[in-house]
């Protein structure tokens, strides 16, 4: 236990000090959170009214689906990993420490959007605080759990960016973040169900605002927990210690299978 918490503060110490992580974790986030801000409710008052959940799920997806893969790619490229297996480290606490440092850092900059929201630029205030801290924590839980996915299969860096990009910009555009799904034609909001971000806003809506949604906010709150859950297992199951080591438990491509459970809650909306 103490050797797991030695190395949950030195990842957590590593995404301050790291310059690159120190920026995707706060500065890009928070910059893009300001300009938003100060821009996007001046051109669309609307969007004030989803400006909060919006950004807290920013904030978190450019810590955990962003920041996250590319670190352990390049620590198995490295061969920190091999050097943990000599000593005993089981792949879960490898992955379970930067995945829970990621979270945090993401947290804490979803807590300074959920408490500056308001005050700064006038954004719709939730009728259901706690609801807004455990969808918060859920959504977290469910991006460092793909993140970590990511990092798994990627080959190396450059793929762990396209992989992250293939969720990020239809998250942004679909997802509800900036337009919400209800705008959406109903040909696209099926579509829109196989993103993580439209069941987190769903979510959002649902349960912290009392606001109608086009997903059921239970149905998707269940949706990102088993997408987390299963995202993790098969993350541990395809952990592989060194890039040089061919024999392996499972193929890359069995990491495809994180998608069931938004495939499901796309079919019951």
């Amino acid at each position: 236990m103490t050797a797991f918490a030695n190395h949950f503060a030195f990842e957590f110490k590593t995404g301050l000090r790291n310059p690159s992580l120190f920026f995707i974790n706060y500065l890009f986030p928070l910059g893009f959170y300001a300009m938003l801000g100060l821009i996007m409710t001046q051109v669309n008052p609307l969007f004030k009214e989803t400006m909060l959940p919006a950004m807290v799920t920013f904030a978190v997806i450019a810590s955990t689906l962003l920041g996250l893969p590319g670190p352990l790619v390049d620590a198995r490229e490295a061969g920190v990993f091999r050097s943990f297996k000599i000593n005993g480290v089981p792949a879960f606490s490898i992955l379970a420490a930067p995945v829970i440092t990621t979270l945090f850092h993401g947290l804490i900059a979803a807590t300074i959007v959920a408490v500056t929201a308001g005050p700064l630029f006038g954004g719709a205030t939730p009728l259901h605080w706690g609801a807004v801290a455990w969808i918060t924590v859920l959504t977290a839980f469910t991006f460092a759990s793909l993140g970590a996915l990511i990092g798994v299969v990627a080959a190396n860096s450059r793929a762990t960016l396209l992989l992250s990009q293939a969720i990020f910009l239809p998250s942004m555009l679909l997802g509800g973040m900036m337009i919400p799904l209800s705008v959406l034609p109903a040909s696209v909001q099926p579509f829109a169900g196989l993103l993580p971000t439209s069941h987190a806003m769903q979510a959002f809506v649902g349960f912290a605002y009392g606001q109608p949604t086009v997903f059921n906010p239970t149905t998707s709150a269940l949706v990102l927990l088993a997408g987390g859950v299963l995202a993790f297992g098969l993350a541990i199951y395809l952990f592989n210690w060194d890039s040089r080591n061919q024999a392996r438990r499972g193929h890359p491509l069995m990491g495809l299978l994180a998608l069931v459970p938004f495939v499901v809650g796309a079919l019951l909306r």
